[in-house]
């Protein structure tokens, strides 16, 4: 089998950063091509990076869009940081953006998208993360991707220090350490969920966990992976 061309959208983010680092590390990988507001600050002759301001409006590089065989969009917000109209921007509209033109360019790629926990695709959620990462799952789905893997972790612990984005996100680290003894499946690790979803573009077929995964069976294809 021929190695593949993977694409990553927010590589500059927690997971897609940790994604792009196994992408690199593995012989099954021809190129990565990233689109990034900023320089992720890694040289690698493997690494095509293509600087793009605007997440909403892919015209200007569809031609680099072509010839990919996995996309993996990691872009996201985190609920409370961003005012409802930009949060449903990010989450809803510029995934489907990327999506539509990368179909455009390269229909047969597949697409992992990082949702989450509870994501509603019947719109019926009060709570707006579950009603806009539903609402872009369901766009997703309907463009005609060959297979689409819909990540939905819970509490991600991130591996590396990093400024956490509120208090609750302070406390939930210093606990999670016991926590995921007792309530594993609470959540996952921030390098098991990015090599999962690398795992799951690469090598995920119709005998694999199902198009949209829980901490469980990401935890299978991150196992899958190692």
């Amino acid at each position: 089998m021929s190695a593949s061309r993977v694409i990553i959208i927010g590589a500059t983010g927690m997971i897609g950063g940790l994604a792009l680092q196994h992408c690199l590390d593995r012989a099954d990988v021809a190129q990565v091509t990233i689109l990034s507001r900023r320089p992720v600050g890694i040289s690698h002759p493997r690494l095509h990076e293509v600087l793009h301001d605007d997440f909403g409006d892919y015209s200007a590089v569809a031609a680099e869009l072509a010839g990919h065989d996995v996309a993996l969009f990691c872009l996201g917000a985190y609920t409370g940081v961003l005012p409802d109209d930009e949060f449903r921007r990010v989450t809803v509209d510029y995934a489907l953006a990327f999506a539509n033109a990368l179909y455009a360019a390269s229909p047969r790629a597949v697409f992992c998208f990082l949702s989450g926990q509870g994501a509603d695709q019947s719109g019926r959620s009060r709570m707006a993360f579950a009603r806009y990462k539903g609402e872009a799952e369901k766009g997703l789905l309907a463009i005609g991707f060959p297979r689409v893997h819909l990540f939905r972790p819970g509490y991600i612990y991130p591996v590396s220090p990093r400024r956490e984005p509120n208090f609750a996100y302070r406390v939930m680290r210093a606990l999670w350490p016991a926590v995921r003894l007792i309530y594993p499946n609470l959540g996952i690790a921030s390098d098991a969920l990015a090599l999962a979803m690398v795992e799951a573009g690469l090598s995920g077929d119709e005998g694999a966990p199902g198009t949209v995964l829980e901490n469980r069976q990401i935890r299978q294809f991150a196992r899958r992976g190692r």
